[in-house]
């Protein structure tokens, strides 16, 4: 087979880093071609020389055998290449025929009612199910990410480039990615998927060229070789997939939350008459498909949304209607879903992201006045500890880092606050194997420490392995809360549809 894609001996430099140190990478036509690599190994600025956003101190790019220079991502275009960003770019208030057709409208009129039928062909050939008039701020994460998988072919690329595309994704909704990948492969597409997702891998890639810090570490055969071999290769050390934790020693309750009533943003009850416990020296997990009222109850419980009825209770005082910052002196902490719209400052460094909820407190700042030598000491003990890579440090700032690193500073952020109750929502989104394993050992350390931990996760491995007790939600009710111990997937995956455990009956209208 033929190479549709060579880079060679590829090198970029960044103020303080070396982001790729001669790397080369050949994907055969008509492959899924995987690149793996912890956060920050340099996937992704090595398809983004490709792509045309940067271009490379030095080294050679051949594209169907011909050298080519790749200054613009029109070049990239003009070459039959496409990328699908980690971070979507779409515009909101536009429907998804004028997000796709947008850039390429060509003079001063276009036919939007010829470019949806091409967009509704394209569609249906690959499966992708999108209706070209519907708006984006209208329909799921899931389906925008389809919405930049068409950007793609309506512009006839045969090369396509995923970066993280799962980073987002329910678990449903990447089984139905790995499947239009794979129709797409069938087609004669070549597809270079960049992840550090080791299922996601085995389930659909054929080759897998391996990344560490810059580094070309190997190329490997996907069918020959072993989740465990490869997240060596990855991480540089073996790395273990099961949790070590020992029994919980409860202590007295931090939360109470009685019969909770919220709004979702429909102005309907996303959260109904819901009730947990949650007490010192456990993990709580909350179990649910996406969208059945977690993210309301966890705005909820932090400050961050209006309760319709119900009290919340934490550390024994009512804060059911106490601010932000009130909740953050109590002691809560708060690893949001959205790293980028909740938990950065994109535009700030991360030394101020890292002291952001104390910034006003000693040793921080005095009289008004910012330490910085403080503020800068103390980020580094949290990037030291946490592990967060960028290329100018504490003065990087936050918007900047990949969206693993940047998940790993919030999180580092949180810890080190040291809270008496961490809650956790999709902790590990976006996490390489290596930092997954620290992070579930942080948590657990918080767990033993005498903390409490409410965990909210789509992933059941993540609840299942964290977890000392589950509650399952479903249509913003709680159905059940069983011990870890005593209850299997396939038990809390028919809660999650609704079902009662004790006898098999609906608890929609519970």
């Amino acid at each position: 087979m033929s190479h549709v894609i060579e880079m060679i001996g590829i090198r970029k430099e960044f103020p303080g880093i070396v982001a790729n140190d001669d790397i080369t990478l050949q994907v055969e036509e008509g492959q899924i071609h995987a690149i793996l690599g912890e956060n920050g190994a340099g996937k992704s600025t090595l398809m983004s020389i490709l792509f045309g956003l940067y271009k490379a101190d030095r080294g050679v790019i051949k594209v169907r055998g011909k050298e080519v220079s790749i200054s613009s991502p029109n070049d990239a275009f003009d070459l039959g290449i496409g990328m699908v960003h980690q971070h979507f770019q779409l515009v909101h208030n536009f429907t998804v025929a004028e997000n796709i057709i947008l850039g390429r409208e060509g003079g001063f009129v276009y036919d939007i009612r010829t470019a949806s039928r091409k967009i509704k062909e394209i569609s249906d050939r690959y499966g992708l199910s999108i209706d070209p008039d519907m708006v984006i701020e209208d329909i799921t994460v899931g389906m925008q990410q389809r919405v930049e998988i068409l950007k793609m072919l309506y512009r006839d690329a045969d090369i396509l480039i995923f970066d993280e595309p799962t980073a987002v994704l329910t678990p449903q909704e990447i089984d139905e990615l790995m499947q239009i990948m794979r129709n797409l492969a069938a087609e004669g597409k070549s597809i270079i998927l960049i992840t550090h997702k080791l299922e996601e891998i085995k389930a659909v890639a054929e080759k897998c060229t391996i990344i560490r810090r810059g580094k070309l570490i190997g190329v490997v055969d996907v069918a020959g070789t072993s989740v465990e071999e490869m997240a060596a290769l990855m991480v540089g050390r073996p790395v273990s997939f099961k949790v070590d934790k020992g029994e919980p020693r409860i202590g007295e309750a931090v939360l109470e939350i009685r019969n909770l009533d919220v709004l979702n943003n429909k102005h309907v009850l996303g959260v109904k008459d819901f009730s947990l416990t949650i007490r010192r020296g456990e993990i709580v997990g909350i179990a649910g498909v996406d969208g059945n009222g977690q993210s309301e109850l966890v705005e909820a419980l932090s400050g961050l949304r209006k309760v319709e009825g119900g009290q919340i209770v934490f550390k024994g005082q009512d804060i059911t209607n106490a601010s932000i910052q009130e909740r953050n002196e109590m002691g809560l902490g708060h690893i949001p879903e959205d790293r980028q719209k909740r938990g950065l400052i994109l535009a700030e460094p991360l030394s101020t992201n890292f002291v952001i909820k104390e910034f006003y407190k000693q040793p921080y700042s005095k009289h008004g006045i910012l330490n910085q030598e403080a503020i800068v000491e103390y980020g580094q003990k949290i990037i030291d500890k946490f592990d967060v890579r960028s290329g100018e440090g504490i003065t990087s700032l936050a918007g900047k880092l990949s969206g693993g690193n940047q998940q790993k500073a919030i999180i580092g952020r949180e810890v080190e606050a040291d809270p008496d109750l961490l809650i956790a929502v999709q902790p590990t989104r976006g996490l390489d194997v290596g930092a997954i394993e620290f992070i579930h050992k942080e948590l657990v350390k918080e767990r033993d420490s005498g903390k409490a931990v409410l965990l909210v996760s789509f992933e059941l491995d993540e609840i299942f392995n964290l977890s000392d007790r589950i509650a399952v939600m479903n249509a913003g009710r709680l159905i059940d809360i069983v011990d870890t111990k005593d209850t299997d997937e396939h038990a809390v995956g028919l809660m999650m549809a609704g079902i009662r455990k004790e006898d098999g009956s609906e608890a929609q209208n519970r």
